[in-house]
């Protein structure tokens, strides 16, 4: 059964659960496997955003190229426990915070590690509130006869128009265009930033992969580390796509036949191609804002801040391609923020839905249902920004606060991730070697990254 079919068709039919007649072997050729990726493209879509346009430029401007260390390992190293959240759903079906509310520990309705998920989306909606203040800003600045706030109220309905009803393919298409149009542009200024005699030496990119931390802009590093590369929203947002692109379906429940493993294996391959495709992509988006962060705002002292975000932004395009490289900005910064804010309220919208499943609103399998609590949270997950766009907080630091409540949440999704390995992953599907080794390695790293942290904040 094809994940592009449109949303009507589809809910007569529901994405959610096992179809025996969606049985499907996985591609055996790397020309049609790679027809098959989408969700990874999605996540990338949310992810070259504001972390990105805002939070790692500014980490840039702030320390110069010290963090050029942290921001490779933040975009590198993540994707393992994205894959393995990933080979969970394909195996069993289940969702991210289904498989989540698995984990023991206290329960109030759901896991505990279920509400700390949602304690963490309502601290990014903060993040949200800043691209809707961003586009703003720029829209504002190329039409200034119309105010900031009525272009974030338009956006605001816009989003409405776009996100209700709206099924996989339509999020797909768009996210592919999001993703492609400004990615181009930064990795070429960037390019261009390198060709400046002067611009970043050796020693600077030495000083950037020394492995140590500023001792200003602290709150920033772990801000980045947080949201950069898959944060820990995209983290849980992944295996929902996956189901929406039909990667279980495609698998089929486990009868515990050789057939069904062979099965569930090929599209775990699929899967894998679909991250390593949306990691190369977002590693170099993130490193080139990075670059130019560090390359263009740092030895000028700008630092991105308040109403005067987006204007200092710009320095990195015209500062690099010149001044007619300003109106390329400013399409870029509206398609980068905007879509982010597309991405992430239809995968946090299917999220909330999930938990409203969870416990108990409605049965799993009344996709209607499903449909219906989805399109109330767009409205609620729209609603809130909009709203905190209004209490005039500075949009670096809306992005802070989002970054550092995913930062903080890695660690319990590490911790889960491999837990759900061991106890509930069926042993055909569990990683072995190097995957195994990779996974390892992430889940340790990022708790030993938050406990570091944790230790400096309380030896100040």
């Amino acid at each position: 059964m094809s994940a592009q079919r449109s949303e009507s068709t589809a809910a007569l039919k529901d994405l959610y659960a096992y179809d025996a007649t969606a049985v499907e072997a996985p591609p055996s050729t790397f020309r049609d496997a790679i027809k098959r990726i989408g969700p990874g493209m999605i996540l990338a879509a949310s992810i070259v955003g504001s972390g990105e346009l805002i939070a790692t430029t500014s980490l840039g401007a702030e320390v110069g190229m010290t963090c050029l260390w942290l921001i490779i390992i933040s975009c590198l190293i993540k994707p393992a426990l994205q894959a393995e959240m990933g080979r969970f759903t394909i195996a069993t079906g289940k969702t991210g915070l289904g498989g989540f509310n698995l984990m023991p520990g206290p329960k109030v309705g759901v896991s505990w590690v279920v509400w700390l998920w949602v304690a963490m989306i309502l601290m990014t909606l903060f993040q949200i509130g800043a691209m809707f203040a961003g586009v703003g800003q720029v829209l504002h600045t190329i039409f200034p006869a119309v105010a900031i706030d009525i272009w974030v109220i338009a956006l605001y309905a816009f989003s409405l128009w776009l996100l209700l009803g709206g099924g996989y393919s339509r999020v797909e298409g768009i996210a592919s265009v999001k993703v492609g149009l400004f990615t181009f542009i930064t990795v070429l200024s960037a390019a261009i930033l390198l060709k400046r005699p002067g611009s970043l030496t050796a020693a600077d990119f030495a000083n950037g992969l020394s492995f140590h931390l500023p001792s200003s802009g602290m709150k920033t590093a772990v801000a980045v580390f947080g949201i950069t590369g898959v944060g820990a929203a995209e983290l849980f947002m992944y295996p929902y796509w996956c189901i929406e692109k039909g990667y279980a379906q495609s698998t089929g429940e486990n009868d515990f036949t050789p057939a069904w493993r062979d099965r569930a294996l090929g599209w775990v391959r699929v899967m894998h191609l679909d991250i390593i495709a949306s990691m190369i992509i977002y590693t170099f988006a993130t490193a080139a804002f990075y670059l130019l962060g560090a390359g263009v705002l740092h030895p000028q002292g700008l630092i991105p801040k308040s109403k005067e975000m987006i204007a200092t932004l710009s320095h990195m395009y015209t500062d690099t391609l010149g001044p007619w490289a300003l109106w390329v900005f400013y399409v870029g910064a509206i398609a980068t923020l905007y879509g982010t804010i597309f991405a992430a309220t239809a995968s946090n919208s299917r999220v909330f839905a999930d938990v409203t499943t969870l416990l108990g609103v409605f049965k799993a399998d009344d996709y209607a249902q499903r449909i219906r609590w989805r399109n109330r949270f767009v409205v609620v997950l729209l609603t809130i920004p909009t709203a905190l766009h209004f209490l005039r907080i500075d949009p670096t630091q809306m992005v802070k606060m989002g970054g550092i409540a995913q930062a903080a949440m890695l660690p319990i999704i590490a911790v889960s991730v491999m837990t759900l390995r061991q106890k509930n992953l069926p042993k055909e599907l569990k990683s072995t070697g190097i995957t195994a080794v990779t996974l390892w390695i992430a889940s340790i790293v990022t708790i030993v990254m938050m406990l570091f942290y944790v230790v400096k904040l309380l030896t100040g």
